[in-house]
């Protein structure tokens, strides 16, 4: 799966006759050209792109991107709708037709195009004093990276906490960017929190073992009042979610994105 795939919504159905699928947003492409390659991380690429058009969007929404071949997939978009360069991270997943390409052989340089925005996880501007609770695993931090410095950017002054989770420290990207930022805004606070470690919990820069959802409810068992935001696979965005509201947060002041596995497609 890729990051910004969008919400998975929950039920089922099954469709009685051929059906056809159409992306959401905006139905026009825009041509892009990738300007940088970078590796936080041995599965995570940073891939920072310069639209040839005007590309209007908020941080942590998606876009889908697509190659000259047709192939497609979606991402989240990390960087602040200001700046020069589009952001993406993309996981690395064997066999797949797009991240493989993209970690191993494209090239600044290369042209691609871009359809959208779509989604509404994103920061919404008002209450500024409300305490912020970001939360997710994997490339699901895309989307957490935008809206966070977004917040920030717009003067929000309530207490902002980001929880990043992974298996292991090795699957944690951009702690040095995160740490930084802590260091300079004072309501910004980072934790993170892995299933298999060796760290203690309360070391300084040490990140927690256990569970993503007991690292947030251990420093905070009461969650009334609060707005989240939950990034990540649909397990986990759905079981975080109820232990939110079961903590208190209200169910309409929780925004999500829930990522799917990915699966070729030509659009």
């Amino acid at each position: 799966m890729q990051s910004g795939v969008p919400p998975v919504l929950p039920g089922k159905r099954q469709p009685k006759a051929d059906i056809t699928v159409a992306a959401v947003g905006n139905g026009q492409r825009t041509p892009a050209r990738i300007r940088r390659l970078e590796l936080p991380s041995q599965t995570i690429l940073r891939v920072r792109l310069r639209a040839e058009a005007p590309f209007r969007y908020f941080a942590g929404q998606f876009v889908s991107m697509f190659r000259e071949d047709g192939v497609a997939r979606s991402y989240s978009l990390a960087s602040l709708p200001f700046e020069n360069e589009l952001e993406l991270h993309v996981r690395k997943i064997p066999g797949g037709a797009m991240s493989e390409w993209l970690h191993h052989k494209a090239q600044p340089g290369a042209r691609l195009w871009l359809r959208g925005p779509a989604g509404n996880c994103f920061y919404l501007p008002g209450n500024t004093e409300q305490p912020m609770l970001l939360a997710g695993a994997g490339t699901g931090l895309a989307s957490l990276y935008g809206i966070l410095r977004d917040a920030l950017r717009q003067g929000h002054t309530g207490p902002v906490w980001l929880f990043q989770g992974a298996v292991t420290d090795g699957g944690l990207y951009l702690t040095r960017e995160l740490t930084e930022l802590e260091r300079a805004c004072p309501n910004f606070h980072y934790a993170r929190a892995v299933l298999h470690g060796s760290n203690c919990v309360g070391g300084a820069g040490a990140s927690e073992v256990g569970s993503l959802d007991d690292c947030i409810l251990r420093r905070f068992p009461s969650l009334a009042g609060w707005k989240g935001y939950i990034c990540g696979d649909p397990p986990l965005v759905n079981s975080l979610r109820k232990k939110l509201v079961l903590a208190g947060m209200a169910s309409k002041a929780i925004y999500s994105a829930a990522f799917l596995p990915s699966v070729t497609r030509r659009i």
